[in-house]
């Protein structure tokens, strides 16, 4: 570790790998809300924060497992899920009168047609309106899903929770245009 008396002794969060202050300084000056996307190893976490000087505020909050309300029965970490939360916290922003954001994706790496940009795409597609580039969202097969169906059909062994809740994944593309015709429709 470096010694002297001009050393500086880096903030917490940047010592922890948590947080990249420059990237959240450029966010911040925006002055928009941001659409904080999160993904663990269970679910898909979004929000809609806005900066305050005391901390950061939650607007609106929506994670995957919320989907199951919906009538969702599908994974809550895969591609199609990430998209359904993306529509369902647009709805919820709509609702709570924020029509705009900015997206931050954290310390996650920008890979173009990742579960990430899956959510944008659903808020995008919902009516939030957040700058992005189309080149970025994953495209409609993996959206609905019909990768998992495919793969389902090579190895249906590996797919036991799927139908232990009452789903076929051969049948998931048309469940998350079910799902998401009710986001649309309910909140």
């Amino acid at each position: 570790m470096a010694k002297g008396p001009r050393y500086r002794v880096k903030y917490r969060r940047r010592r922890e790998g948590k947080t990249n202050y420059r990237k959240r300084l450029k966010l911040l000056l925006s002055k928009k809300p941001r659409l904080v996307v999160r993904i663990t190893n269970k679910r898909i976490i979004a929000q809609i924060v806005e900066y305050a000087p005391e901390g950061d505020k939650v607007l609106v909050a929506a994670d995957s497992s919320k989907l199951k309300q919906y009538g969702w029965k599908g994974d809550e970490n895969n591609t199609p899920a990430a998209y359904l939360t993306g529509v369902l916290i647009a709805k919820m922003a709509e609702k709570a009168g924020i029509s705009e954001a900015v997206l931050d994706i954290g310390l996650h790496s920008p890979t173009r047609g990742s579960r990430v940009f899956a959510v944008l795409r659903g808020a995008v597609e919902a009516g939030l309106d957040v700058p992005h580039s189309e080149e970025v969202f994953p495209d409609d097969s993996r959206v609905r899903g019909e990768h998992i169906a495919a793969y389902y059909e090579a190895h249906p062994e590996k797919f036991a929770k799927y139908e232990e809740r009452g789903l076929s994944p051969s049948q998931l593309p048309d469940h998350v245009d079910e799902v998401k015709e009710k986001i649309m429709n309910e909140v």
